[in-house]
This record gives structure tokens, sequence and C-alpha cells, in this order.
């Protein structure tokens, strides 16, 4: 478990994030994370969005099964 703090910028919260989470994450400065929220209430921290992993992931098995269709038609 690693804690970190909440502090007020402006009008703004902001939570900081250690150069150890955003190696786990894999991410960097700038980058965008998106938060879901679990059924227990928990947040989670996503480097990509879930919903666009999902469809990218949905996308490939489908050209997966069709690929000699899919170069037919290239």
């Amino acid at each position: 478990m690693m804690e970190t703090r909440i502090r007020k910028v402006g009008n703004s919260a902001v939570m900081t994030l250690t150069g150890e989470m955003l190696a786990l994450l894999d991410v960097k400065p700038g980058d965008t994370l998106f938060v879901v929220r679990g059924d227990d209430g928990s947040l989670k921290l996503l480097p990509q969005d879930p919903a666009v992993a999902e469809a990218l992931a949905a996308a490939e098995d489908v050209m997966d099964e069709n690929r000699d269709l899919l170069q037919a038609l290239a």
C-alpha cells in the first residue's frame, strides 16, 4: 500500500503521485489517467479508458477471426 496526501491548489484538490506510483501505472507527467469507481466504493486509477480498451480488444478478436476476409478486402 502506498500513501499520498490531498492538498488544495486554487479551487481544486490535488493528489500527488510519487515516482514509484507513476512507474507502476507506466505513465508520465502530462498523461491522462482514468478514475473508475468499483462496486465496493473503491477508486481505480487506469492509464487508459477501460471502455476504449474493451472496444479495441473486441475489434482485435473480430480482426483475428476474419483475417483472411479482411486481407481479401484490402
